[in-house]
């Protein structure tokens, strides 16, 4: 007889060796990717984890009541992989692109990323969950008991409950992975599912030619009620437990979570569509004969779920009992390992992080250590989860066959399934039909099954199930509207799913989907073929690149951030600083962060942060949709009159201006806004170290500091000066007094106020400008003022050895012409194009601190004074500037 401290011992150490092999391949993965683990081998075994205690212990208890009934649990997934490998394909493809973390981070993703949404998917995942893992426990606690010999089953289950949280927790949330992807858990995994099928083949062997005399000595007497099962192969039960197990190793969150978000490399679903079905095969191939065996050799009484345990205990066979036990127990733990993670991920995700943002009243900062919160808010959720699967198996007495237990979580996460697949295929899905849809078939699920699963010990009385509330007969649970002669699984799967299905098709053709759900339409239904989708790089006037860089450091902590942001900052040519915040890296930095928090939390931070701006494809699907309208009535109004035609043309051209000009005003914006943010980044940042280090920074650097706050404080001045200096000048707001100027003078006064800057930088300047030679119609001070910006230039920017400046000038008719011509290098005809662009910066801008307001306000106050500035190219190529003044009158 096994004793229990043997069998405590054995399990204690097969869960070390799980958390060694999860720690160990953990820590290996940080140095670099394992290749093994990367094998599509390994993969398909961690998808074996559809195989639970269920398959283990209760497939033989299920052969042994309804004969070959237990095939169709595994001819479901058997045809999605075999047949319908392409549909995972699209699943795998949709969650490596968008970084999807679970069934409710796609669903939500989906439809506008919606959080409500997000919240439903969650809520019904958790309850739907709840069942399976009361399964687990009431196999573990069984199986315990027929060892032990205990009664008291609610205290066994209670600490395998507890222990399997406290295992959970340990094995899955010890750090935050920005893809969600947990390595070592999948090895464990893989590493649990050899065990547990070479413990049901080696029980199936002893079973079949050790207390048997082999395959036909197994299959020479079959009980008539198993003969009965056989004969109705396709009945309605059977076509429902096939669609229901089909469903479920798609939407379960567990198969979720290790067949889409644990991918690493789509091909290898062609290594699974094969291999898992046999492995599948290898699981069940013997437990017909374990069910056939255990009944002839055993008395009446035992329960057939335990034929796996009890048959090697009978035979006085503890070494291969023992190997049940662990395979057993391997199959539960496994199962709430990583459904337990799955289902904490969504509840963090979805539930916890939009609680906390609203709790916190995060606008355009974050607070606190979101990482640390999102760990711990996995840690309870698993604990509740757990909980809730105790709850469930105390309030339903431990009593029901375990494949009971398991079909009524298979239609609870059933619902899942119209959503999934409307979304992936129909563009015309919406949030509305799929939040109707969701709505109508849970409570219907709760309703015709899940609370009918207490027998009447739980909110829904005998009297209520057996008459109907109120004593409306029609409205029975398992009767509803009449249909009595329906087996209760199939009668709740065709109200709840049929409900579901056409609520979501007839609200979805109803309702008209918002901007973000048409582009997340397109993006998931033309998956294979959306290339477009990645934003361009307009910047977004109200983000600011340090509030982004705080808050993916918040979430995927200082390292990975900071790479992230150098990966985007080398991207736009900015090597050592930080990127520019535009669309395109605020969509990379959303999805980034939904690998962690899930798309609908993601999107919700980053749009406080970056002022709830949508730009990008959203804006352009409106803008196609007003012109597609344009166009047709445009097209309306020519059938009338060419009249009519010549206005709509009309208005296109100023719609197209309005347009231009719009994205001018965005694009000025996004420029200013930057360049008053690198002066007040650098004194927000010396003044926080002053500020927070006080007393122990060194004079010397305090005064260091307070000098770069000075000299950037002058510097955001003078740049408000020349941008308020533009406004006035482009607006017609500042009238010049004009009058005769000595053209001589002029360039002689801004000579002299640039003589310290040519004398140390060794520049020399040859003025070809006689005295008196010239009058021009100018104010003298702008003037001047131009020529000083034009010589400053020529200075500051001259890289010649022997730097030179020359000034010429003549008239030509009326206009008095002067040419600034230095031996710097000048610029390129490709920069002249855009020298006189507000911010615009040449090659050589590293050699000067000017923000690029300069040569504007220069040809600003010319053109006002009635001349021009102008960038001219000698015959050599070399380029200069030209000034272009009005003669005075009397020099005409």
């Amino acid at each position: 007889m096994l004793s229990v401290n043997l069998l405590l011992t054995v399990c204690l150490g097969y869960v070390a060796l799980l958390f060694t092999v999860a720690f160990l391949v953990d820590r290996r993965t940080r140095r670099g990717p394992i290749h093994w683990l990367q094998s599509p081998v390994i993969y398909t075994l961690s998808i074996s984890i559809y195989c639970t205690s269920w398959t283990f212990y209760g497939a033989v208890g299920s052969a042994a009541r309804s004969g070959l009934e237990f095939i169709t649990i595994y001819l479901g997934p058997t045809l999605v992989f075999v047949g319908w490998w392409w549909l995972l394909r699209k699943l795998v493809v949709i969650g490596r692109a968008y970084r999807i973390t679970s069934i409710a981070d796609l669903i939500s993703s989906r439809y506008g990323k919606s959080p409500g949404l997000a919240v439903l998917v969650t809520v019904i995942a958790v309850i739907a969950t709840t069942p399976y893992i009361a399964l687990q426990l009431q196999s573990v606690t069984l199986s315990y008991q027929l060892i032990n010999g205990e009664s008291d089953g609610v205290t066994t289950a209670f600490w395998v409950a507890a222990g399997m949280a406290l295992f959970t927790i340990l094995f899955g949330t010890r750090n935050l992975d920005a893809n969600e992807r947990h390595h070592g858990v999948v090895a464990a995994i893989a590493l649990e599912a050899i065990v547990k099928l070479l413990a049901l083949v080696a029980v199936g062997v002893f079973a079949v030619y050790g207390i048997s005399d082999g395959w036909a000595d197994v299959f020479s007497y079959i009980p008539p009620h198993i003969g009965q099962g056989i004969s109705d192969p396709f009945g309605p039960r059977w076509v429902t437990i096939i669609f229901l197990s089909a469903s479920a190793v798609i939407c379960l969150p567990r198969q979720f979570q290790v067949t889409v978000v644990e991918n690493i490399d789509e091909s290898h679903l062609v290594t699974a569509s094969w291999l898992f079905p046999l492995y599948l095969l290898g699981m069940t191939i013997f437990i017909m004969p374990i069910a056939l065996v255990g009944l002839t050799s055993l008395p009446e009484g035992h329960n057939p779920d335990l034929y796996v345990l009890t048959l090697p205990l009978a035979a006085n066979r503890d070494e291969i009992a023992l190997l049940a036990f662990l395979g057993g127990f391997s199959s539960a733990t496994s199962m709430v390992i990583v459904a337990a993670i799955a289902v904490s991920t969504m509840v963090s995700n979805h539930i916890v992080m939009p609680l906390a943002m609203r709790l916190l009243s995060m606008n355009r900062a974050v607070s606190g250590d979101l990482r640390h919160l999102l760990l711990v808010s996995r840690r309870f959720s698993i604990a509740a989860i757990l909980g809730l699967g105790f709850l469930h198996f105390r309030l339903s007495g431990g009593s029901d066959a375990l494949a009971s237990i398991g079909l009524t979580a298979f239609v609870g996460v059933a619902q899942f399934l119209p959503s999934l697949l409307g979304g992936i295929f129909w563009r015309g899905a919406t949030r509305s039909g799929a939040l109707a849809g969701l709505l109508a078939g849970f409570v219907l699920w709760v309703y015709t099954l899940f609370l009918p699963s207490f027998g009447g010990d739980f909110l829904l009385g005998p009297a209520l199930l057996a008459d109907g509330p109120w004593g409306i007969g029609l409205l029975r649970p398992q009767a509803l509207f009449g249909l009595s002669h329906m087996d209760p699984l199939v009668h709740a799967t065709v109200w709840s799913i049929g409900v579901n299905a056409l609520c979501f098709i007839v609200v979805s053709s109803l309702s008209r989907p918002g901007a973000l759900e048409r582009l997340q339409s397109s993006l998931f239904v033309d998956v294979h073929r959306s290339t477009w989708g990645e934003p361009k790089g307009q910047t977004l006037p109200n983000a600011e690149t340090e509030d982004l860089l705080i808050l993916a450091q918040r979430i995927l902590g200082d390292e990975p951030a900071l790479r992230l942001f150098d990966e985007l900052a080398r991207s736009q040519g900015l090597g050592g600083r930080l990127p520019h915040p535009t669309d395109a890296v605020v969509s990379r930095l959303e999805r980034e962060l939904s690998g962690s928090i899930g798309a609908a939390s993601a999107h919700a931070l980053v749009s406080r942060i970056a002022g709830g701006q949508s730009l990008g494809m959203t804006d352009l699907i409106d803008i196609a949709d007003e012109t597609h309208q344009l166009i047709e009535t445009t097209r309306a109004l020519a059938e009338k009159s060419e009249e009519l035609e010549s206005t709509a043309v009309q208005l296109r051209e100023v719609n197209e201006r309005l347009r231009s000009l719009d994205a001018q005003k965005d694009a000025f914006l996004g420029q200013v806004s930057h360049e008053l943010r690198t002066p007040m980044t650098s004194i927000r940042s010396f003044s926080e170290i002053l500020l927070e280090q006080g007393g122990d920074v060194p004079e010397e650097k305090q005064a260091r500091f307070l000098r770069i706050i000075h000299d950037e404080s002058r510097r955001l001045t003078r740049l408000l000066d020349e941008l308020l200096e533009v406004s006035r000048l482009e607006s017609g707001a500042l009238n010049l007094a004009l009058e005769a100027v000595d053209l001589a003078e002029t360039i002689d006064g801004a000579l002299e106020a640039m003589s310290s800057l040519t004398e140390k930088a060794g520049v020399r300047i040859r003025n070809a400008v006689d005295p008196g030679e010239v009058q021009i119609r100018a104010n003298a001070d702008r003037a001047r003022q131009v020529l000083i910006n034009l010589l400053s230039n020529a200075v500051k920017y001259n890289a010649a050895r022997l730097p030179r400046v020359e000034l010429r000038s003549w008239t030509q008719g009326q206009w008095a012409i002067l040419d600034i011509i230095d031996n710097g290098g000048g610029i390129s005809r490709a920069e002249a194009t855009t020298v006189f662009e507000k911010f615009a910066r040449g090659e050589r801008a590293h050699l000067g601190q000017g923000a690029g307001l300069g040569l504007p306000i220069s040809r600003t106050i010319m053109r006002a004074m009635g001349g021009d500035l102008t960038v001219e190219f000698a015959p050599d190529g070399t380029s200069f500037f030209r000034l272009r003044f009005t003669l005075a009158v009397g020099e005409r």
